[in-house]
């Protein structure tokens, strides 16, 4: 069942909602749903690496809340918090904890505002990663965060929709300059390192029909960090970032097309 009535849906398919198809959530439309399964008859592995991820933005999120002692979250590219979101999984180690989600895509953020009507401590709200002074600038997040406290600057899946001539890194920098010392920087990416060649024809219908995607290399996602200390292991596979009991932790490494990481700024 959706939260937002159908005619309220986007005129083609949403990233968000594409995702959540993919991960088999329900806040999903038929444009959605075909773009998804255009997706999977190029790839049927692909829900092995969007699962990876989503385990792999848990067990971030719990060292972060509890080895690591953050408090405060800030999601950018969010999409929908359903399926162990970042507020839930904070919770369970910091009943405290303070989570901002912020998407571009409007669909996404009405289905998340839905989803937390009820929560006082997590809000999602509109901006653009391509405007981070947007994102750093609004109300509604400097009013939940204390940007001079550190904060945990969560980049899952989201970073591989912006190609170079978005200037990424140069995005992300400003982002992380303006963290407190003691933050955290968490990023995951897709990449065609290693994979067969339909993970790349899957991959360039999708830019072709759904939005711009761009695979890069584990250099190229590296460089993200800038001079940030990587927490061990470092940047690897999904499934191999400090690996739990997760089912997902359990799927073949090699089928999987996404590397993640952590940074800390001193």
């Amino acid at each position: 069942m959706t939260i937002i009535p159908a005619g309220q849906q986007a005129d083609g398919p949403s990233i968000a909602c594409v995702y959540d198809y993919l991960l088999g959530g329900s806040h999903n439309f038929a444009a959605d749903q075909e773009a998804g399964r255009e997706f999977l008859a190029r790839w049927p592995a692909a829900p092995v690496t969007m699962r990876a991820n989503r385990a792999f933005l848990g067990r971030a999120v719990r060292y972060l809340a509890g080895q690591a002692g953050i408090r405060q979250f800030l999601d950018v590219g969010s999409g929908i918090p359903t399926m162990g979101n970042v507020h839930e999984v904070a919770r369970q180690t910091a009943p405290d904890a303070r989570v901002v989600y912020v998407d571009n895509d409007a669909v996404a953020v009405q289905h998340s505002r839905a989803i937390l009507a009820r929560n006082e401590n997590a809000i999602a709200t509109q901006a653009d990663l391509r405007r981070p002074r947007e994102i750093l600038g609004s109300p509604q997040l400097l009013e939940l965060l204390d940007l001079s406290r550190p904060v945990a600057l969560l980049l899952v899946a989201v970073l591989h929709f912006f190609p170079d001539s978005d200037a990424p890194a140069a995005l992300i920098a400003e982002l992380r300059d303006a963290l407190a010392p003691g933050s955290y920087v968490v990023i995951s990416h897709g990449t065609t390192d290693g994979q067969a060649p339909n993970v790349a024809e899957a991959i360039g219908h999708y830019n072709q029909t759904t939005a711009p995607f761009q695979p890069r290399s584990h250099a190229a996602i590296r460089a993200f960090f800038g001079n940030l200390e990587l927490v061990d292991p470092g940047l690897v596979l999904v499934p191999r970032w400090r690996p739990g009991r997760d089912a997902a932790t359990r799927d073949d490494p090699g089928q999987v097309a996404a590397y993640g990481g952590m940074g800390y700024k001193r």
